[in-house]
């Protein structure tokens, strides 16, 4: 079978082509995706190609399909695994496969025949084996490509920790009931981790947001509402830091003093994280969730306070298997929804382009449909484009009648009519 994939042969060097992938192995299964979301993870490996730590060295004469965010249906399935996978279901992957041979090796990363930005895939044994296969239940194919980049907020939210004086044990989590903080918190993962903070079921008592963007931080005000926050028993404040001359009394006054138990920093900016520090209140947790391209990248601590106050830090880089099929339960079930995080739309064809200048496009997730031809189009723009375009014009109405926000009806609309890549 042919497939078109956007491939990666070295540092800047993407490559959109068609190949032929071979008959698969009895361990082995073929899926079609059809929706990937673009991740700035994605960007670092292609700036960086064969210096990053998950491609492989010889990259150049073995490309690899890039994308892990993605989410498909089975077509066929070797005898291995015909007890556990059917043709037609529906799928996402856990990419963090954490194989003993190569603890860095990842779908969208690693494989020559496996990865988001594609047709059509073969899923390897290995992805299998390490229980990293994910049966998908819901109708909208973009929620499971969402599921890994939720796994990895709600990998953060377990991640954090706090003590008790004078015992040994860390209580793996957020505090419930305590202070959190979001810091430059409403790009499309910090609108996931409010959303996750609002609707998990440990919550904070009180929320603070904060950003330097004006337009976003109106924009998630807009889906992540006050009156909403407060019937789940969370008081929700968005600040906007650029306009406040003393930030850090700013933020400590809105908790009376007490400081924060949870901070989390979602820029990797030295700034934002000394912010964060200053922050923190007794036994306060302060979870590092952006990753710096930099990797000299540094911050200055206040460790008078790790001794006295016992603040500590905490680092994650993605989430695990549970964590994904946590995403997709509460997706399924409803009580999250993670299309806040999506304002760009587009195809196999725009995807060379928009990874390599990804941190230059403005606004949060890029959705890509595989199967389709399509340029990159941001979501505020489906009206002004459906003046020429009756595909436009029907999407704008679509997605207008859900707030903005991208949605099942819109991805069937779409799929039914762009034109095929």
């Amino acid at each position: 079978m042919k497939t078109k994939a956007v491939r990666l042969y070295g540092k800047n060097d993407l490559r959109l082509e068609e190949f032929e992938l071979p008959p698969i192995k009895d361990d082995e299964i073929l899926a079609q995706i059809i929706s990937d979301s673009i991740c700035m993870s994605s960007y670092k490996a292609a700036i960086q190609g064969e210096d990053h730590k998950r491609v492989p060295k010889d990259v150049s004469q073995n490309p690899v399909i890039i994308g892990h965010e993605f989410c498909g249906i089975i077509l066929e399935v070797g005898d291995k695994w015909k007890h556990k996978f059917k043709p037609g279901m529906k799928f996402s992957i856990q990419p963090a496969l954490n194989l003993k041979e190569n603890p860095y090796a990842a779908p969208g990363y690693s494989f020559k025949y496996i990865g988001g930005s594609a047709t059509h895939i073969i899923i390897p044994n290995e992805v299998m084996e390490q229980g990293c296969l994910l049966e998908y239940n819901g109708d909208a194919f973009f929620y499971g490509s969402l599921s890994e980049p939720m796994s990895c907020i709600i990998g953060a939210f377990k991640a954090n920790y706090h003590t008790e004086s004078g015992k040994y044990e860390h209580k793996m989590g957020i505090k419930e009931g305590g202070n959190m903080a979001i810091l430059a918190g409403v790009g499309p993962m910090g609108l996931g981790a409010i959303d996750y903070a609002l609707h998990a079921d440990r919550k904070p008592k009180r929320l603070v947001v904060t950003d330097i963007d004006e337009a976003r931080i109106k924009r998630a005000e807009s889906l992540y509402r006050a009156e909403e926050a407060r019937k789940n028993g969370v008081e929700l404040i968005y600040v906007n830091t650029g306009t406040v001359s003393d930030p850090v009394k700013y933020l400590l006054d809105l908790t009376g003093g007490e400081g924060y138990d949870d901070v989390f920093v979602f820029a990797p900016v030295k700034a934002v994280v000394e912010q964060a520090d200053k922050i923190l209140a007794k036994d306060g947790c302060l979870n590092f969730f952006a990753g710096p391209t930099n990797p000299n990248f540094s911050a200055e601590l206040n460790f008078y306070n790790v001794h006295y106050n016992s603040t500590h830090i905490v680092g994650t880089s993605g989430g695990n298997t549970e964590d994904m099929i946590d995403a997709l339960r509460l997706m399924s079930e409803g009580r999250i929804n993670p299309a806040s995080m999506i304002t760009h739309i587009g195809g196999l064809d725009c995807v060379v382009e928009t990874t390599l200048h990804l941190p230059e496009i403005p606004g949060g997730k890029k959705l890509i449909y595989t199967n389709i031809s399509m340029e990159l189009t941001a979501i505020s723009d489906f009206r002004k484009k459906g003046e020429t375009s009756p595909l436009f014009a029907a999407l704008a109405d679509i997605v207008e009648k859900n707030n903005g926000l991208w949605c099942l009806e819109a991805e069937r609309y779409l799929l039914e009519n762009a034109d095929k890549i």
